[in-house]
């Protein structure tokens, strides 16, 4: 196998400000491609500042154990992911644009959507059976009157609301809210279980439910999870979070650490197994890497092709 790399730094449409104050203007992302013979998977992951993982660390643990990743006999996803699990131990997001990049070589080499691999079948919100949840759009932190103003300009069936100001109860007046993402700090399980058994919005782990072992913790707590595949380090982990999960009761949500369309991809072949969705990535940027997902009124659509259904631009 032959992995190469190149770094993005994509800007927004808007600056984009989140709770803490942090407001970004632009997403530093790594983009990973994993070749073996005709064949070849992308993968992304981008740089978080508040998880301290940066495109420059990203680089320099793969090209100090480049070799390792390239000579695996790579035959299929689940025993690649455990060994670069062991070759990365502190880089999960590393991890993440590898394991990416691997499901979508794989999903080439079968000739198969991802979705169809995982003996899921793709619906539409057309269709008679249930269908694929929306995709939210998000709204960072800004004025009411400004956050209210980038709603008219994006018409959409779902919005996505920053908080975390003094003003956060106003705008939860002004704008409808369907549900709740990590009120509480990720270790305050003390008042996190009292606000569980009196809230009447459903309440979802964010922080509280980054890795695996971290799914179990959240029942009694939460009402569903939301997994971010840079956090827990891929498809791979993901697909396992979503089994416990149902065998516990929890909903699921998949959300988007700002991904382009390589790994916004990734995110929306889970569709069929999701109950919320958080893929607004390639929305929220000004720029693009990849063709083939298409945005609908909050729908997503895949081109139908192998992998994860994209190229490269």
């Amino acid at each position: 196998m032959k992995v190469h790399y190149k770094t993005i730094n994509l800007p927004f449409q808007y600056p984009f400000t989140i709770s803490g104050g942090r407001t970004k203007t632009h997403q530093p992302s790594l983009i990973i491609a994993l070749s073996l013979g005709p064949f070849t998977g992308y993968g992304e992951a981008p740089a978080i500042t508040y998880y301290n993982i940066t495109v420059e660390q990203m680089i320099a643990d793969l090209e100090s154990k480049k070799n390792y990743v390239e000579k695996f006999a790579f035959t299929e996803p689940e025993r690649y992911w455990h060994y670069l699990h062991h070759l990365f131990p502190k880089n999960y997001f590393l991890v993440c644009a590898l394991d990416i990049a691997a499901w979508d070589l794989y999903g080439k080499m079968r000739n198969a959507p991802l979705y169809k691999l995982w003996n899921t079948e793709w619906s539409s919100a057309d269709a008679t059976e249930k269908a694929n949840p929306l995709t939210d759009y998000t709204i960072g932190i800004d004025t009411i009157d400004k956050m209210l103003e980038k709603i008219k300009d994006k018409t959409w069936p779902i919005y996505k609301i920053k908080v975390g100001t003094e003003d956060d109860i106003a705008v939860i007046k002004a704008l409808r809210i369907e549900l709740i993402e990590q009120p509480l700090q990720k270790n305050n399980w003390e008042e996190m279980k009292i606000l569980y058994e009196h809230s009447p919005l459903p309440l979802f782990a964010d922080e509280s439910c980054v890795f695996e072992n971290d799914v179990e913790k959240c029942v009694g707590y939460f009402h569903g999870i939301n997994i971010k595949l840079t956090k827990c380090g891929g498809i791979t982990p993901a697909l396992r979070m979503i089994q416990n999960a149902r065998q516990h009761g929890l909903k699921v949500m998949m959300g988007s650490m700002n991904e382009s369309t390589v790994g916004s991809a990734a995110m929306a072949n889970f569709l069929p197994q999701l109950d919320y969705a958080d893929m607004d990535g390639p929305l929220l940027l000004a720029e693009d890497t990849a063709a083939g997902l298409l945005y609908d009124f909050g729908k997503i659509r895949l081109s139908g092709k192998p992998g994860m259904g994209i190229e490269l631009i």
